[in-house]
């Protein structure tokens, strides 16, 4: 699926091209948020799809510029739960960060989730003060912090669980 959003010139896909690891990885390294481990992972779970298709459980939005990856999330259904998905990965481009992107993806990846039968969204972000705007973020688009991990991730490092049930999107 490509859809034009609004005058911006962005346009959004679901679909995975052989060009899109290098482009995510390339997207997780610039942010500056996300370890050397991460950022691989990031490119990993692309990768998996691409090879594996819908049977790898990953699904995407991306959002283009001029035919460039700026954006995307990165979604998929808990294992065991009827109705429930993480929301695993969402980033954009240093260079288009605070345009509005996270939120373009993040409500098109909620519209896929939501069709795809999903009414709980969960995710997960460090305690680090670096990682409040990330808490906002989700808080501001109707994310409730669920649960708080202590420590999870190291020491003064906790993992904090967001949630979002949806209803009409």
């Amino acid at each position: 699926m490509r859809v034009a959003s609004h005058s911006s010139g962005i346009v959004l896909r679901e679909s995975v091209e052989a060009g899109d690891p290098e482009a995510i990885e390339g997207i997780t390294r610039s942010s500056g948020f996300f370890s050397v481990e991460e950022v691989q992972v990031a490119r990993e779970l692309v990768e998996e799809r691409l090879e594996k298709g819908l049977a790898s459980g990953y699904y995407f939005v991306f959002a283009e510029k001029d035919g460039r990856v700026v954006a995307y999330a990165c979604f998929g259904p808990i294992p065991c739960t009827a109705v429930s998905f993480d929301l695993y990965w969402i980033a954009a481009a240093e260079d288009y960060r605070g345009q509005g992107l996270g939120s373009l993806v993040l409500g098109e990846a909620e519209r896929a989730i939501a069709k795809l039968g999903g009414r709980r969204i969960y995710v997960e972000t460090s305690s680090k003060a670096q990682y409040e705007p990330t808490r906002s973020f989700y808080r501001r688009r109707g994310y409730v912090r669920e649960a708080v991990l202590e420590d999870y991730y190291g020491p003064r490092d906790s993992k904090e669980i967001y949630v979002r049930v949806l209803v009409d999107v």
